[in-house]
């Protein structure tokens, strides 16, 4: 059974920084994409940054490009998301999430862990 749990969400003030942590098990991730979503009050959900697990390649949304770095721990299965310079229109909560990548949608989803950023 895939578990995705995602921790390491606050409070914090705009400019800070927070690292939000992806714990993966129940499977070998090697062919998967292992992504991050958000969603804001109101919102519809949204992408902020993906990478492939085999080669490490990185993938972002155009609004925290630069800003967000998203990374993998292989030994400890973990997926990371280095968020820089928040802005409060970062605040959301964040999915991690993950599909194979033969697979057209992300079909394994945490449960969120929210992040909000005060102006």
């Amino acid at each position: 059974q895939v578990q995705l749990v995602e921790s390491g969400g606050g409070l914090v003030q705009a400019g800070a920084s927070l690292r939000l942590s992806c714990a993966a098990s129940g499977r070998t991730f090697s062919s998967y994409f292992m992504g991050w979503f958000r969603q804001a009050p109101g919102k519809e959900r949204e992408y902020v940054a993906s990478i492939k697990w085999s080669s490490g390649s990185t993938y972002y949304a155009d609004s925290v490009k630069g800003r967000f770095t998203i990374s993998k721990d292989n030994a400890k299965n973990t997926v990371s998301l280095q968020m820089n310079s928040l802005k409060p229109e970062d605040t959301a909560v964040y999915y991690c999430a993950a599909r194979n990548i033969l697979a057209n949608e992300y079909e394994y989803w945490g449960q969120g862990t929210q992040v909000t950023v005060s102006s």
